[in-house]
């Protein structure tokens, strides 16, 4: 089957809320730098009222990947949960906005939930701790998989943290299967710490038996694995999958392909905000895929969509961005 996409995102769709605080903003309301904290409806609220909002948006990690990729020149689905309600709405024009093909159904009903949102507060030294209300986007089910667009598409890519309810699980499980019937690759990543200790055996079993390409950053890798050394890891995951690419930070990423082994520097740039840099990377690194480069020269121009993205506020590029695969 020929494809008419480059690459299927498929994630928890949220909307994304912006501030710039204090380190002692983020100590107020109790959370760990960088840490990503599962709230409720009532505490989102209650977070939004004590900050100043400095940039709203469609976001979610894969969203993010979506967006990135297609700005690269990738044509590029997203499928992810959203409720009929303003801020579902939102987000479907911002996807659209971005050049993406959005053919999923929102969520209907008097019982309906909110669509979701994060809080991402970015302090001075451009970490960012993040508050998420997950609200509709975990309602994802595997009557929301398009069949047709998975097929259709050279790489799915699956967003660890949708990894959470067993109905999104048999989603994604359910796309992993369709496109490896169309003989298409399945990517996923591990998206957080967080997400590969909640369900590592899970994870595990997904990666060993549906997954083509693996996404990880040196911490959710040690995690997976429950090793202190990324090495081990390494040694450990190319055992598992084809591909796994593991980002490094300022060192830039390690790619291993059937044992080999590839390292890739990065180049310095004046960090501001790090949301969406492992977003940015996997976006790069894919739609260099999808266009037939070497896996050395994708994980450059994972490195350099990263590398724009952590430069200025939020998990977008800027619109004087012109990186192509």
């Amino acid at each position: 089957m020929s494809s008419s996409f480059d690459l299927l995102c498929i994630g928890n769709a949220i909307v994304d809320i912006l501030a710039a605080v204090p380190h002692e903003t983020v100590e107020a309301f109790g959370a760990a730098p960088g840490s990503m904290t599962l709230i409720d409806a009532e505490t989102a609220q209650s977070i939004q009222a004590r900050i100043s909002v400095e940039q709203v948006a469609g976001g979610g990690s894969g969203a993010n990947t979506a967006a990135v990729a297609a700005r690269m020149g990738a044509k590029v689905a997203y499928l992810g949960k959203v409720a009929a309600d303003p801020s579902g709405d939102d987000f479907a024009r911002d996807m659209k906005a971005q050049g993406l093909h959005f053919p999923s159904s929102p969520l209907t009903g008097a019982e309906a939930v909110p669509t979701a949102r994060c809080i991402v507060l970015v302090t001075p030294d451009g970490q960012r701790t993040m508050f998420t209300y997950l609200g509709a986007c975990t309602e994802f089910t595997p009557e929301d998989v398009v069949a047709e667009t998975v097929q259709s598409a050279s790489i799915t890519y699956l967003e660890g943290y949708l990894f959470d309810k067993p109905q999104a699980q048999a989603a994604l499980i359910k796309a992993a299967e369709l496109a490896r019937k169309a003989g298409k690759r399945v990517a996923v990543t591990l998206s957080d710490t967080f997400c590969v200790e909640r369900h590592r055996d899970a994870f595990r079993q997904l990666i060993a038996e549906h997954i083509d390409v693996l996404f990880a950053n040196e911490a959710e890798l040690q995690a997976l694995y429950q090793v202190e050394d990324t090495d081990a890891a390494l040694a450990l995951v190319s055992k598992d999958v084809p591909l796994a690419a593991v980002t490094r930070g300022a060192e830039g990423a390690v790619v291993m392909a059937e044992g080999v082994r590839h390292d890739v520097a990065t180049q310095p740039v004046k960090l501001v905000d790090t949301t969406g840099a492992g977003d940015a990377f996997a976006a790069g690194f894919m739609a260099g895929l999808a266009k037939g480069h070497s896996l050395p020269v994708c994980a450059e121009l994972g490195n350099k969509a990263a590398g724009a993205i952590i430069t200025r506020l939020g998990a977008r590029p800027a619109d004087d961005f012109t990186l192509q695969a």
